[in-house]
């Protein structure tokens, strides 16, 4: 059973209508009661940084999910913002993110892109997938197309953790796994049959 977190960031709905459409059992978790009985964790997010964290600390969720997630070792998948939580910090923010990845969160430097190359980096870009079997990216293809909507990324401390990478002036990880830990910087709810590829292959896990 899938949980997907509602801490009042993200598009829940969106991922629960792909879910539905694969046949794949979910639950919208609103509570700790909720996150009984679960086997995984979507952790959507939207927006600020510092936002997202306060939402998901008022949620009352966020220590039984540090419990099953660094304990119980259940699979866990941050998306976006969710993505960019799983880290110790970020640049855009001045609190401590969950600390689940040993990196950071950066923003884009702006000197390394060209004038028509805006902030945020917005609209459909590949994914590279670096050379790995991961089994959250099977049957996608060398370079998937995914939409994304950030100004900032994920700089993983340990360069095995990133999956996936994509150019936006630079390189950046765009998809990331150590472990039981997973994420996407992109958001494979609003990038068609690709983004429901890969949420298919989380649930399969």
């Amino acid at each position: 059973m899938i949980a997907i977190i509602d801490y009042d960031v993200g598009n829940i709905k969106a991922f629960g209508n792909i879910y539905k459409n694969l046949n794949i059992p979910f639950k919208i978790a609103k509570s700790v009661q909720d996150l009984e009985g679960i086997t995984k964790i979507i952790l959507p997010g939207v927006g600020a940084f510092d936002h997202a964290m306060m939402s998901l600390q008022h949620s009352g969720m966020r220590d039984r999910l540090d419990e099953l997630v660094l304990e119980k070792k259940l699979p866990v998948i941050g998306i976006c913002v969710g993505l960019q939580m799983l880290a110790a910090s970020s640049e855009e923010g001045v609190l401590p993110g969950l600390g689940w990845i040993d990196g950071k969160v950066k923003k884009f430097d702006a000197d390394k892109l060209a004038t028509t190359m805006p902030l945020p980096h917005m609209g459909w870009n590949n994914i590279n997938i670096a050379g790995t079997d991961n089994p959250l990216l099977k049957d996608l293809d060398q370079e998937s197309r995914y939409y994304f909507l950030h100004s900032y990324y994920i700089e993983c401390k340990n360069k095995e953790d990133v999956i996936a990478y994509s150019e936006y002036g630079e390189g950046f990880a765009s998809i990331i796994n150590h472990e039981n830990i997973y994420g996407i910087q992109p958001h494979p709810e609003k990038s068609h049959n690709n983004g429901i590829i890969l949420l298919k292959n989380f649930g399969e896990l």
